[in-house]
């Protein structure tokens, strides 16, 4: 299949072109890079190396995605303190702009498009395992843009033409465009490079979580389905099974950094983003979309890479490797507009450095 990924040079993105590169798949990207010097390691690998539309997803035609099998559209604004900046550009980039590319992928003759959506959307859904049909309770201008979209991708829906909702749980691994905005990545950071395994809210919300690889390998899967099993369907992406308190999680990652302790900051209260979600719909149907990450591999693997390159305070809680501190670096620098567009050729823009 010929595929078009947008934000291929993102987070998932590069954990992805690999993957599906490696099952014979031809990717071409669609990405500004605006996280070009948020490299974590020597190099960001095969997704560097593929072709770049280099074009914002705003800005996308009909012209950009003819003659291509599927998109896979995970660009957009990541998380809830990115998406707080400016609500009304969230959703232009989250809503408007996914929609927008899904209308000139129809218009071009793309027969699949599958929606990065979130788990976000069901927000303050409270104790209850919650499967797709539930009711949205997003709290966030992001988990408002996310589920917006769905319900405005839906009726471009025919017998040509398949969105698929892919509505991930919260993200954790280790990526050559790593994060550290992330519930699993930012704990066990901070108890590499502090000792300290250091919560911001009590501990209490559950979330559901899942590695960068398996949320590529059920992106591969959708894309590589017969039509009937996928056709705008919605799936929880993740495990049943990996769903837990933000206390459990500091816990394991305290088992697995020698010498770390939990600490709670001083304000730590609870946080109304709260929910178990049941992921048994895509691994039923689709059985090569089975997750094979826990999250205790995660930290060990976080720990891992965390032990062997370094990371320092300044990493994790700076412009560097959080996505919301970078834009609102970039924009004070005269380097990105409030709209989030390169205010000059991305080639006059200095080098990405390794970690």
């Amino acid at each position: 299949m010929r595929i078009l990924m947008t934000g291929h040079l993102g987070y998932i993105g590069t954990a992805a072109v690999p993957m599906f590169q490696a099952r014979g798949h031809e990717v071409v990207g669609l990405d500004t890079d605006l996280y070009r010097e948020c490299t974590f390691g020597p190099a960001i690998g095969p997704a560097a190396a593929i072709e770049n539309l280099g074009v914002d997803i705003r800005d996308a035609t009909p012209d950009h995605l003819t003659g291509f099998d599927a998109v896979v559209h995970l660009a957009g604004l990541s998380n809830d303190p990115l998406g707080d900046i400016d609500p009304a550009l969230t959703r232009e980039l989250n809503t408007d702009a996914a929609v927008d590319l899904a209308l000139a992928a129809k218009l071009a003759g793309v027969p699949r498009f599958l929606f990065s959506s979130s788990c976000s959307n069901y927000g303050a859904a409270g104790q209850d395992f919650i499967a797709e049909g539930a009711e949205f309770r997003p709290v966030t201008p992001y988990g408002r843009s996310k589920a917006a979209a769905e319900v405005e991708l839906a009726p471009l829906a025919d017998e040509r033409f398949s969105p698929v909702l892919m509505r991930s749980s919260t993200a954790f691994g280790v990526s050559p465009r790593l994060r550290f905005d992330l519930v699993v990545n930012n704990l066990t950071a901070y108890a590499v490079a502090t000792g300290d395994i250091y919560l911001k809210s009590d501990g209490s919300p559950w979330r559901a979580i899942v590695h960068i690889e398996d949320i590529a390998r059920a992106f591969l899967a959708v894309c590589e389905a017969p039509r009937e099993k996928v056709h705008m369907q919605a799936f929880n992406v993740g495990s049943t099974a990996e769903n837990y308190r933000v206390i459990e999680i500091a816990r394991m990652v305290e088992e697995v950094v020698p010498g770390s302790r939990i600490r709670f900051a001083p304000n730590a209260g609870p946080d109304p983003r709260c929910y178990r979600v049941n992921c048994d719909k895509l691994a039923r149907t689709l059985p090569d979309a089975r997750t094979q990450w826990t999250a205790r591999q995660g930290v060990e693997q976080l720990y891992d890479a965390f032990s062997r390159h370094g990371v320092r305070p300044e990493e994790f809680e700076g412009p560097r490797f959080a996505r919301a501190p970078h834009a609102r670096s970039l924009i004070a620098a005269g380097r990105l507009t409030p709209a989030l567009r390169w205010d000059r050729p991305q080639a006059d823009v200095a080098e990405p450095r390794a970690a």
